[in-house]
């Protein structure tokens, strides 16, 4: 089987800074230096934006990816009517969403993916993918990211495998274990 190459695109500085502060919005993270403007520092740990969610973004498995630079154009237009309509000030050397507080990039994201927002499916999609970052890291292979301690894949407590590569669950889900393997289990555990 022919793999297909995976493809990143390349985005603007200002369209990167505009939607690692959206993905801060949607999974928020602390500050990556004291300076840094698009996250916001209102939680703990890594968020969306540590987890990679603008690696995530740009893959073209994602669909989105040569998107990005007219969602980024379009939530900064979204930001400056929202600055207008409630009497924000914006910061000019910042993308306006960046420019925004965090409370107010919140209730600017409610209103975009609130039902009957004409543009809800871009802004609902865009959050997925940035939450996809942070609980799934589907654009990093699993071994690789728990080695390196991803973030929200170590906040959901996901751990390294056995030695054998197979991950178990000492804590069974219901506190109880639900049934024996079947005799004919290989040792991968596939069905005999």
């Amino acid at each position: 089987m022919r793999r297909i190459p995976e493809r990143k695109v390349d985005i603007a500085e200002a369209a990167t800074f505009t939607l690692e502060a959206y993905a801060d919005t949607i999974v928020p993270g602390e500050k990556r230096w004291p300076g840094d403007r698009a996250v916001a520092g209102v939680s703990t740990g890594g968020g969306a934006v540590a987890c990679g969610a603008l690696d995530l973004l740009r893959w073209d498995a994602t669909g989105i990816h040569d998107g990005l630079e007219d969602l980024a154009s379009r939530v900064n237009d979204h930001a400056r009517a929202y600055a207008e309509k409630t009497g924000r000030p914006l910061d000019g050397t910042v993308p306006p969403f960046v420019s925004l507080d965090y409370d107010d990039r919140v209730r600017l994201i409610e209103e975009l993916t609130t039902p009957g927002h004409p543009e809800k499916d871009f802004w609902v999609l865009l959050s997925l993918f940035c939450n996809m970052a942070f609980d799934s890291a589907a654009h990093l292979h699993t071994d690789e990211s728990i080695e390196n301690g991803h973030p929200g894949l170590a906040a959901m407590g996901i751990t390294v495998p056995d030695t054998d590569g197979l991950w178990r669950f000492r804590d069974f889900g219901y506190g109880r274990r639900l049934a024996d393997l079947h005799p004919d289990t290989t040792p991968s555990g596939s069905p005999a």
